[in-house]
Parts: structure tokens; C-alpha cells; sequence
């Protein structure tokens, strides 16, 4: 089974996006903060051992995971991020997990003929993953929010086309998920017009 959280939190003057999700193969339940996009943190929970004993199921991994993840979010309303992130991940060690990774291709143009156009790539280590699951959360103003999937093609991207005017844009956000072998990247991008 595959869960995990994502929140948008603010403290004073910054949003912070967390990110909470069960990294299966590697047996460990992880949070990631990120701001502006870019990740500033982790805490990450072992369950190898308590697995390896069979006393722990996926009801218990998802209540350990909700509750790490709601820790996070009080201590960054509460001031206190950094008393709650790991110590122990280097550049070295964290250069070593492989990760995935979601680049939008095309933020400079992504407007034409009244259709937002977004083309995404997902990779992992730098190699493209093909058949990766990207969903989109799609927040406009005056409007609820729109969804839609698509997978990655062997290259690794993916294109997902709105039709929406293009005064709209700077009031609109996209948050991406990226899924693929028990593992999720997610960015969410703000738009703007180009002048």
C-alpha cells in the first residue's frame, strides 16, 4: 500500500510545502520540506527493523507516517523547524539515494491560443523514467481547483494542455506529483505572464 501527505503551511512571511510519503524500497517513512520549490529539510523514520519482526502492518506505517507529518507542520507554525529535521544527511549520503526528479521543460512557453501547455520530465539518478504517474492539481482563481493524469512517455515527459485565458495565469498554481516504484516527487510551480 502507498500513502503519503502533502500540506501547504504558513509561518510568518513564508510557505512552506510538506511532503510526507513511504519510501517502500527503502523502508523508511519521509518527510521533506520544501520552499519556493526547493527541498530545505527531511526527517525520515526507519521500519525495517520493526518489519522484519512482522509486527507492523500498513494501518500502523500510515499512523507513524500522519503523525511525523503533523510533528513537522507544528513545529513550523510553532518557529521550530530545525529542532525536528535529521542532522545525519550530508550532501555525500544524500547524493547517494536515488531520488526522483520533476524539471518542467517548458516554463518560458507555456501560453498559446488561449491553452496552457505544460511539458514535464521525470528522471531518477538523470536517466528518464518512462511510465511514471504525474498528477496535476490545478488552482485558478474563481474557479475550483481542476485535476488530471498523465504518464510519462520513454523519454521521460509528459504534457498536460488547459484551455484558459492568459490573464489568469498570474493568480494560478500547479502543484505535480510525480509516482513511480513506491517513490513521489511533487513541485508546485506558480505562473505567470511573460512580458
Amino acid at each position: 500500500m502507498i500513502f503519503g501527505f502533502n500540506t501547504d503551511v504558513k509561518h510568518e512571511s513564508t510557505v512552506y510545502h510538506v511532503q510526507s510519503e513511504a519510501r517502500e524500497s527503502e523502508q523508511v517513512l519521509q518527510t521533506q520540506v520544501f520552499v519556493r520549490g526547493r527541498c530545505i529539510g527531511k526527517r525520515a523514520t526507519s521500519y525495517a527493523e520493526r518489519l522484519s519482526k512482522g509486527t507492523f502492518n500498513d494501518q500502523q506505517k500510515e499512523q507513524v507516517l500522519r503523525d511525523q507529518h503533523r510533528m513537522v507542520l507544528d513545529s513550523i507554525r510553532d518557529g521550530k523547524l530545525e529542532s525536528v529535521l535529521d542532522k545525519r544527511d550530508t550532501p555525500e549520503t544524500l547524493a547517494g539515494i536515488k531520488e526522483l526528479d520533476l524539471q518542467w521543460v517548458n516554463a518560458d512557453s507555456i501560453h498559446a491560443d488561449q491553452n496552457l501547455i505544460m511539458r514535464l520530465r521525470v528522471t531518477e539518478g538523470g536517466s528518464a523514467v518512462q511510465g511514471a504517474r504525474l498528477t496535476f492539481r490545478f488552482a485558478r482563481p474563481d474557479a475550483a481547483p481542476f485535476y488530471t493524469q498523465v504518464i510519462t512517455d520513454s523519454g521521460g515527459t509528459a504534457e498536460m494542455k488547459l484551455v484558459m485565458e492568459e490573464a489568469a495565469l498570474p493568480d494560478s498554481s500547479v502543484l505535480v506529483q510525480a509516482s513511480y516504484g513506491g517513490r513521489t516527487a511533487t513541485r508546485k510551480f506558480r505562473l505567470r505572464k511573460v512580458e
